[in-house]
C-alpha cells in the first residue's frame, strides 16, 4: 500500500511537469502557425490529454470489460466540465467567443446526446435488449471525428497572428516547441498511467466494483492530464486553451476513444445507470448555460462554484449507492 502511494505521487509529479511543457509548447506553436490557442487546445492538447482515456478504454474493451470502457469516458467527460472547468474558472474566469457559443459548445452537446441516445435506445423503446455500442456505430463516430478535425483546422486560422510568446527556458524555434509538446504529452501519458494503476490497486484492495472504479477512480485519474493542463493554462492566463482542451477532450473521448474501442469489442451500457447519463447531459448543458447567461461572455467564478456543487452532489450519490 505504501509503495502504491509513492507511485501515485510520482505519477502526479510527472503529470504536472508534462502539463507545463505541453501548455508552453502548444501556445508557441499556435502563435507561430497563426492558429488560435482555442484550436490548439481543442485539437493537439485535447487529443493529447485524452490519450490516457484511450489506453484505459481500449484495454478494457480488449479484456471484455465494457464497464471500464464506457464508464471511463462517461466519468471523464463529467469530471472535465464539472470539476476541471469548475476549478479553472475559479482560478481565472474563462472567456467565451462567439464561435464557442455558436459552434463548439453546441457540438459538444450534440455529440453527448448521440452517445446518450445509443446508450438508452433499447430502454426508451422498451425492447428488453441491452444497449451496446457496436462496430458500425463506432465507425460512424470515427467518421464524425475525422470530419470534426478537418473542419476545425480549416477554420482555425486567426485573422491576425499575435506576437510569439516565448516560454521561459525555450529557444523560440518551432522544432523546440514541437519537442516540448511531445515531451509534455509523454509525461502526461506515463504519469497518468502510473497514477491510474496505483489508484486502481488501492481501490480494488478496498473491494470497490469495476463500474464504480471506472466512473470515479479511473475517470478521475485519466482526467488528471486535463486537470493539470487547465490549471496551468489558467495560471498563465490562457483560458482559451483551457476551454479548448475541455471541449476537445470531451469530443475526442466520445468520437475517437469509444469509436476505436467499439471496433475491438461491442461496448455494453448494462451497468451505466440513467443518472450517469443524466449528469453527463447536465454537464454539457451547464457549459451552454454559462455561455448564454449573465452579463459577461465567460465562465465566471460563480459558474465554477455551481459546477463544483453539481459535481459534489453526483459524487455523493455514487458513494451512497455503492
Amino acid at each position: 500500500m505504501i509503495a502504491d502511494a509513492l507511485i501515485l505521487l510520482a505519477g502526479l509529479a510527472l503529470v504536472i511537469l508534462g502539463a507545463e511543457w505541453l501548455v508552453d509548447g502548444a501556445s508557441s506553436i499556435a502563435r507561430k502557425a497563426g492558429l488560435s490557442e482555442f484550436l490548439i487546445g481543442m485539437t493537439i492538447v485535447g487529443i493529447g490529454t485524452s490519450l490516457p482515456e484511450l489506453v484505459v478504454s481500449l484495454t478494457g474493451a480488449l479484456r471484455g470489460s465494457a464497464d471500464i470502457a464506457i464508464g471511463n469516458v462517461v466519468g471523464s467527460n463529467i469530471f472535465n466540465v464539472l470539476l476541471i472547468l469548475g476549478i479553472t474558472a475559479i482560478i481565472c474566469p474563462v472567456e467565451i467567443t462567439r464561435d464557442n457559443k455558436r459552434e463548439d459548445i453546441p457540438l459538444n452537446i450534440v455529440v453527448t446526446l448521440i452517445l446518450v441516445l445509443f446508450g438508452s435506445w433499447n430502454a426508451l423503446t422498451r425492447t428488453g435488449k441491452v444497449d451496446t455500442l457496436n462496430a458500425v456505430e463506432g465507425t460512424v463516430f470515427l467518421i464524425l471525428f475525422a470530419a470534426y478535425m478537418v473542419y476545425s483546422f480549416k477554420n482555425g486560422k486567426e485573422e491576425t497572428a499575435s506576437p510569439v510568446e516565448t516560454p521561459v527556458g525555450f529557444s523560440g524555434r518551432l522544432w523546440g516547441a514541437v519537442i516540448m509538446v511531445v515531451a509534455g504529452i509523454a509525461g502526461l501519458i506515463f504519469g497518468g498511467d502510473l497514477f491510474v494503476d496505483s489508484a486502481c490497486r488501492i481501490a480494488r484492495a478496498a473491494g470497490l466494483s469495476e463500474k464504480f472504479v471506472a466512473i470515479t477512480i479511473l475517470a478521475g485519474g485519466t482526467s488528471m492530464p486535463e486537470l493539470i493542463t487547465c490549471v496551468v493554462a489558467a495560471a498563465k492566463r490562457k483560458g482559451a486553451l483551457a476551454l479548448g482542451n475541455i471541449i476537445g477532450s470531451n469530443i475526442s473521448n466520445i468520437l475517437l476513444i469509444l469509436g476505436v474501442s467499439s471496433l475491438a469489442c461491442p461496448l455494453s451500457f448494462a451497468h451505466i445507470k440513467a443518472v450517469d447519463l443524466g449528469v453527463l447531459i447536465v454537464s454539457s448543458l451547464a457549459l451552454l448555460a454559462s455561455a448564454w447567461t449573465g452579463r459577461d461572455t465567460r465562465i465566471g467564478r460563480g459558474d465554477g462554484v455551481a459546477f463544483l456543487i453539481i459535481f459534489a452532489g453526483y459524487m455523493t450519490f455514487l458513494f451512497l449507492t455503492i
